[in-house]
């Protein structure tokens, strides 16, 4: 099978998760932010993620693709119930936490941005949707510290590391991804077992975090 992804991409860090929790092989093909052929030749769209199956079919959502490869042994993982706290806390973090992100991914040396073309498709359609990213940046101090506020909130909801509630659920396949992205940020101050969480996730997922590029 192949997974055609941005490696910035939250929603295909949700699509990695699961290959890397149940360390199923997938060969992974970083697609350039500016090219708008290859997905639609396969789904008929621009967007990321895309299962190539085996048969050659392809599928696009990373929840969908979540749900098949974890179902795809009859041996699912993810079967932990869900903390509507968890559902809270990711919907008040996700209001503002892209004007924080997409200005460093935007930055960072990502497969994806390649090249010059690639990188300013990227800048030119984040900034249409968020605004200016110079601005953006003025904010950011105010906006690590909502995030680092935030974090210690999500510290008290952590039940075991190698899982945010005791055991796997989709609250890790939304939960992680964000985190990932935060890696991203240097100044964030994050709480023990929200640390914790994030490293062993990134151990059983098999997807790396992004602290050494950590702008």
């Amino acid at each position: 099978m192949k997974l055609y992804i941005y490696d910035h991409c939250p929603f295909c860090v949700k699509a990695r998760m699961i290959f890397g929790l149940k360390n199923i092989p997938v060969e992974l093909i970083v697609m350039m932010n500016d090219d708008e052929q290859t997905p639609v030749r396969l789904i008929g769209q621009k967007m990321a993620p895309i299962l190539m199956k085996a048969d050659g079919s392809c599928m696009p959502e990373s929840l969908d693709i979540v749900h098949y490869i974890d179902e795809s042994d009859r041996s699912p993982l993810l079967t932990g119930a869900v903390n509507p706290a968890i559902g809270d806390w990711l919907r008040r973090v996700n209001g503002y936490i892209n004007k924080l992100l997409i200005p460093r991914v935007a930055e960072a040396p990502f497969a994806e941005f390649a090249t010059p073309q690639a990188r300013q498709y990227f800048i030119n359609k984040k900034q249409a949707t968020y605004g200016d990213f110079a601005e953006l940046k003025q904010h950011a101090p105010g906006l690590i510290k909502n995030i680092s506020d935030d974090l210690r909130k999500l510290d008290d909801l952590i039940v075991k590391p190698n899982a945010v509630n005791g055991e796997l659920s989709l609250d890790d396949i939304h939960l992680f991804p964000l985190l990932r992205s935060l890696s991203l940020v240097a100044g964030v101050e994050y709480p023990s077992r929200v640390a914790d969480y994030r490293d062993n996730m990134a151990k059983q997922t098999q997807v790396n975090l992004l602290s050494s590029v950590a702008a």
